[in-house]
């Protein structure tokens, strides 16, 4: 499985054909048809490697590594800036998208385009002064803390994101989109609850209930989409709604099983929607709470690092058995659950 999608190979059909499942002329024509359809699909080589890396050392330069040197420049020179860098982008992406059919640089040269969006807003907010709260200071603390008025600025790059992918269909576009959405779980907090001081735990609520809307939204994203639009939008949601619920504090026995059970459903989710993120977030909140059990409720007890180490050789055992039977136990898994449920899942579409 790779992303979702099963990688079939020219002696798969070769098979196929000999067991008379079809015709040698339909092998053909069929292995033509699949290598036409992947032709716009590249291997993750060393052309896309130098690709992505240097889309990030981009969005790294003119992000998170901006340097207070850059406020010299005042609102107005930083939103000319911002602007520049974006045109050329847009220029250059058009030109690789269009013109010489090079869809992945063309496509990074695009989001780098919307990236530059949130230094934009930020640069005319400084030019004006209107900032929905007090200036919260240079653009490198953008990436550090936790403000309401940056809200413009995740808004207008997730404004900016969705007319880009109504134009150019090319996935990691909805990173930039997925990263603003992930800063909003934070920064709506003061706006929410109207006030600059707020409390841990109200701030972590926040998160939750934001993570909990962005994956749902890109359930519904993954429902309707055949590329995988959905990565970075379960990623980062992942990220608001596990962090917030994990940070969480709380003295009640139950509400820590209940945790339990929540990343439990994560890891069970992970198979019904095809994410291995969820079977990673989950895991790590399983072993958060099978923690807690040794250190707090069992601490005093001499059988339970020996039930729960049988646990875990257990768990490694079924991993194995996982490995080489994991279609048949997927299969099994999904099979008790209704046909109406089945025709939820995103790889179903």
């Amino acid at each position: 499985m790779n992303g979702g999608e099963r990688i079939i190979s020219r002696e798969d059909l070769d098979w196929a054909a000999s067991e008379k499942l079809l015709s040698p002329e339909q092998a053909t024509l069929l292995w033509a048809r699949l290598e036409a359809r992947r032709s716009d699909r590249s291997n993750f080589g060393v052309a896309n490697v130098a690709y992505y890396l240097g889309a990030l050392i981009v969005m790294s330069a003119l992000g998170w590594f901006m340097t207070l040197g850059w406020q010299k420049f005042g609102g107005g020179g930083i939103f000319l800036i911002a602007a520049a860098y974006a045109m050329a982008f847009l220029l250059a992406g058009y030109y690789l998208w269009f013109s010489q059919n090079l869809k992945i640089p063309g496509g990074l040269l695009f989001t780098l385009a919307v990236w530059m969006v949130p230094l934009a807003i930020y640069g005319l907010e400084e030019l004006t002064g209107i900032w929905p709260q007090a200036n919260p200071g240079a653009f490198r603390d953008y990436h550090i803390w936790v403000k309401g008025s940056w809200i413009l600025m995740e808004i207008g790059t997730i404004l900016a994101g969705s007319v880009a992918l109504r134009f150019i269909r090319f996935p990691f576009l909805t990173f930039p989109i997925a990263f603003s959405l992930w800063y909003m779980s934070m920064d709506l907090t003061p706006l929410l609850l109207r006030k600059n001081e707020f409390s841990w735990n109200e701030r972590l609520w926040v998160s939750l209930l934001f993570g909990a809307l962005i994956l749902i939204i890109s359930y519904v994203v993954d429902r309707r989409t055949r590329e995988d639009y959905a990565f970075w939008g379960y990623l980062f949601g992942l990220l608001a709604f596990w962090g917030g619920l994990s940070l969480m504090r709380s003295s009640s026995e139950f509400n820590k099983f209940l945790y339990g059970l929540i990343n439990l459903g994560l890891m069970l989710a992970a198979i019904f929607l095809d994410r291995r993120a969820f079977l990673v977030f989950g895991g790590f909140g399983v072993f958060g709470y099978l923690a807690h059990l040794c250190y707090e409720v069992f601490k005093d007890s001499m059988m339970f690092p020996f039930a729960l180490s049988v646990w875990g050789l257990l768990i490694i055992f079924l991993g194995i058995k996982y490995r080489r039977n994991h279609e048949a136990i997927e299969s099994a898994i999904l099979n008790f659950l209704p046909d109406g449920l089945k025709n939820l899942r995103p790889t179903a579409r």
